[in-house]
């Protein structure tokens, strides 16, 4: 292997987008969705992290300017890898947090340029509304919050990792040179 100089490395490495999302519930479990104007389907609030911004950061950010809404953005619940599709030349990272639980719709105003509509959903219903690749993180971003672990999805799909006490993940020495 050779040696490259850092600038052009980099320059090679893949790149893709990233998003960061809220997952709110109501009191009763329902789902916390926004209708964009300019998409057919339901989205959770959120949006792309801006350059140089954490997504936690750009999940708050991003529902403070969706909702009007100030959260406290709690634990990673769920992250997808889904590959460039359509008219996104790049792959995208979507990291969805748990924004906890609001009683009600009070105090929410949108962006009308943006977002049609706002409204809690039963689990069945929120799965219904989003597109197949992203209905999965409604179940995922349940059962993370219930286990306090977040899931990996790939596309919309669980990834499952094996076990870290697996015997092919056992820890091995490695080989050392004088």
């Amino acid at each position: 292997m050779t040696w490259t100089e850092p600038a052009t490395w980099y320059a090679n490495l893949a790149s893709f987008y990233a998003a960061a999302a809220a997952f709110i519930t109501d009191p009763d479990g329902n789902v916390l969705l926004v209708k964009p104007t300019y998409r057919d389907h339901w989205a959770f609030p959120g949006g792309y992290v801006d350059e140089g911004e954490y997504p936690h950061d750009a999940c708050a950010r991003e529902i403070y300017e969706e909702l009007g809404l100030s959260v406290v953005v709690g634990n990673l619940l769920v992250v997808d890898w889904a590959p460039p599709a359509g008219q996104r030349p790049r792959a995208i990272i979507s990291f969805t947090f748990d924004c906890g639980s609001v009683a009600n719709l009070d105090g929410v105003n949108l962006p009308r340029q943006e977002l049609e509509d706002v409204a809690f959903f039963s689990h069945r219903q929120a799965d219904q509304r989003l597109p197949g690749n992203v209905a999965t993180r409604v179940h995922a971003a349940m059962s993370a919050r219930d286990r306090r672990t977040p899931v990996y999805l790939a596309d919309g799909s669980v990834v499952p990792l094996p076990s870290v006490g697996g015997a092919e993940h056992e820890a091995r020495p490695r080989s050392q040179t004088a």
